[in-house]
């Protein structure tokens, strides 16, 4: 019910489509309830960052290009949802496996289980209230302040767009093992930033070994670009962190001047 309240609010090329829903009894006498979304062929974006093989074989890595578009589509979802929908939508649980792909790999976001409709600041009170119930979202991708009791709010969806972003051009899971005890993927970026960010990426980005030097220049210039927006949008206090209407003109910029 809650997807529904959602869905029914928004529409963008780069959230994913509803094309009806379900309500009925199933063959045990139980409640049946389910929404039929478009199909998205190559499957959520965790299976591509972190592929495993399977029944139809590993997965090609993604290109700089590709990441770059599947990057810029979230993006953009998520500046129509705070910036251009009445009341704001904010998804709560973006994450890699609710960003979905279709047959170019253009990115679709989906699941608004979790999402919140901002209301006008008569009612915020709310959400506020809310806000102590549990938290939103997921392990590694939930911001600091909803783990102590913040509100939801449009910083908490670009905390979560940061560490998503950091993790499609580095490849690292912001659950795995080394990120305990306070370290945190965007500690461990921000480290190497800006100089030694090639040390951190995901290498298949960065064959330098093959690269004459206006190439590697140029791919050193659009990495170190895109990590800076990620860690501009997963700094620890929500005040401090970028917009989405800031970041998707900002990673528009950057694409366009790696394609030329």
């Amino acid at each position: 019910m809650g997807e529904c309240e959602a869905l029914r609010l928004i529409r963008h090329r780069n959230l994913i489509r509803i094309w009806t829903c379900c309500s009925t009894i199933d063959y045990n006498g139980n409640d049946f309830k389910a929404l039929v979304f478009d199909y998205m062929p190559n499957g959520n974006l965790h299976r591509w960052l972190h592929p495993e093989i399977d029944e139809h074989g590993p997965l090609s890595p993604l290109s700089l290009t590709q990441r770059l578009n599947i990057t810029i589509d979230s993006a953009d979802a998520l500046y129509y949802l705070h910036h251009h929908c009445q009341p704001s939508v904010i998804h709560c649980d973006l994450k890699p496996s609710n960003i979905l792909l279709g047959e170019d790999l253009s990115a679709c976001v989906g699941d608004f289980g979790l999402a919140k409709l901002l209301p006008d600041p008569i009612s915020r009170s709310l959400i506020e209230s809310e806000s102590s119930i549990g938290i939103r979202g997921s392990i590694g991708y939930v911001p600091p302040e909803y783990g102590e009791g913040g509100p939801v709010s449009a910083a908490g969806d670009v905390y979560s767009f940061g560490v998503l972003l950091l993790e499609i051009f580095t490849g690292r899971n912001p659950t795995e093992y080394m990120f305990k005890d306070g370290v945190t993927l965007h500690n461990f970026v921000e480290v190497s930033y800006p100089m030694h960010v090639m040390d951190i990426i995901d290498p298949i980005l960065a064959p330098v070994a093959v690269m004459k030097s206006d190439a590697f220049n140029k791919v050193f210039e659009c990495l170190a670009s895109i990590i800076e927006v990620g860690l501009g949008c997963s700094k620890r206090s929500p005040l401090e962190r970028m917009s989405m209407k800031d970041v998707a003109i900002q990673l528009h910029k950057i694409r366009d001047v790696y394609l030329g």
